[in-house]
């Protein structure tokens, strides 16, 4: 059973949630995308809450199969539906750059959560996470690429390979530091947070919705140049 946490870190974390929510809204102003995210929300909320992400000796692990595999189709579908290409396209890249600077908040939590001993210290700054770079750049990088009519598509779209590549870096590491038959690291503390609520929509919401905002940026701004 995961120890007693401070609260504030899981409204700091319930916060951060709701604001990539909230930002990626605003960059697609699609009601229907509000719900689709909502409802999923709801539904990885109740899976957490319920414990069976704490089922850790299945092959593959309940998160990967409950939770960030159906993201993951959902997206490629987007990418590969005539609706969903049509969709991408209606998408303000500007917010959706401004958006990533939710990763600040994000990479806080998961060091309180390391010092607290229910989250690797692979998956923080202190560790092999540098994720936090892309969060902090982000606000840079839109102010660089947006300040004048001309848009800096070249800029653009660098930042955003190099930051799905520290993504992915995260993930990767992540998953082979969580209980799990995958488990290749961290055995002395390992990523226990993310198998409860509310921590488990790191994973399930937060991760696809950044990497929703990247591959549509990296795919509207590759035909752009």
């Amino acid at each position: 059973m995961m120890q007693e946490l401070p609260i504030f870190i899981g409204l700091l974390f319930g916060i951060t949630v709701l604001i990539t929510i909230f930002m990626m809204y605003r960059a697609t102003q699609s009601k229907k995308f509000l719900l689709s995210v909502v409802l999923w929300t709801l539904v990885q909320s109740a899976l957490g809450i319920s414990g069976i992400y704490q089922k850790t000796d299945m092959m593959p692990p309940t998160l990967l199969i409950f939770g960030l595999f159906p993201a993951i189709v959902a997206i490629i579908t987007v990418f590969f539906t005539k609706a969903g290409k049509q969709f991408i396209e209606t998408i303000d890249l500007k917010i959706v750059t401004y958006s990533h600077t939710i990763r600040i908040p994000v990479e806080i939590v998961l060091t309180l959560l390391f010092h607290y001993g229910v989250m690797s210290v692979y998956i923080t700054f202190e560790g092999t996470n540098f994720d936090i770079l892309s969060g902090i750049s982000a606000p840079i990088i839109a102010y660089i690429s947006y300040r004048s009519i001309t848009v800096n598509h070249r800029a653009l779209l660098w930042w955003n390979v190099m930051c799905l590549l520290l993504l992915l870096n995260v993930v990767i590491t992540a998953i082979f530091a969580i209980p799990s038959p995958f488990q290749k690291i961290a055995f002395d503390q390992p990523n226990i947070a993310v198998l409860y609520f509310p921590f488990n929509l790191l994973p399930t919401i937060v991760v696809p919705l950044v990497l929703f905002g990247h591959c549509v940026a990296i795919k509207r701004l590759l035909h752009a140049q």
